[in-house]
């Protein structure tokens, strides 16, 4: 079972996420926040294995909670379900290690789909907002020479993961175990002092790996 944290400061909107959340045999919300603050609070009491987290709330913004949760918890899986599809915002929540952004007018399969991506370790984006990003995140800020630190075989891993593939859909592409693909993402990430997935996906389009 895959336990899920949903902070969300509207109790109906949170009533209606929660139940199509559970319409997955294997999902439940096992934890609820009404605000920024309570969101840290319950990770840090309960096994969570994914925040569903808005942006803006009361006491401590969805943006700040996503900050504090990373880090405590650099691994924490963290993707954002809000009303607005705002660059900055995105680039933010981005930044600090949300592993998605997607907006409240998706369907119920839209939100399993992602959240199902983020858990597989991917990267999951609604498309109206990846339009605004991604030509941002695409200019070269890291020095292209940090690749050459990187095994062939890393980089192939390091272009896959900015193709937004999960861990298993590369260990099936290049013949690997899903536990090798881990390691090499681990060393990839130490090799290049970046700290989550998230950063070695942005790592990967501005340096022009995909």
């Amino acid at each position: 079972m895959i336990h899920i944290l949903l902070a969300e400061d509207q109790a109906l909107v949170r009533q209606g996420i929660k139940m199509m959340i559970e319409q997955h045999a294997n999902f439940k919300v096992a934890a609820e926040a009404t605000n920024g603050q309570e969101a840290v609070e319950a990770f840090e009491r309960h096994v969570i294995d994914l925040v569903l987290m808005d942006i803006r709330m009361p006491v401590m913004t969805g943006i700040e909670a996503t900050k504090r949760i990373k880090s405590r918890n650099p691994q924490a899986k963290i993707l954002i379900l809000t009303t607005f599809a705002d660059e900055e915002y995105a680039m933010e929540a981005l930044r600090l290690g949300a592993l998605g952004y997607l907006l409240k007018d998706a369907d119920a399969a839209s939100l399993i789909a992602s959240i199902e991506s983020v858990l597989d370790g991917g990267i999951s984006i609604d498309a109206s907002v990846a339009g605004k990003v991604v030509p941002r995140l695409i200019q070269p800020r890291v020095p292209k020479e940090d690749v050459t630190l990187l095994t062939s075989r890393e980089r192939s891993i390091l272009q896959l993961v900015g193709d937004g593939k999960n861990n298993q859909e590369i260990a099936e592409m290049l013949h690997l175990s899903i536990g090798t693909v881990k390691n090499h993402v681990t060393v990839i990430l130490q090799k290049l002092g970046l700290r989550d997935r998230t950063q070695l996906a942005i790592y990967a389009i501005r340096n022009g790996l995909i």
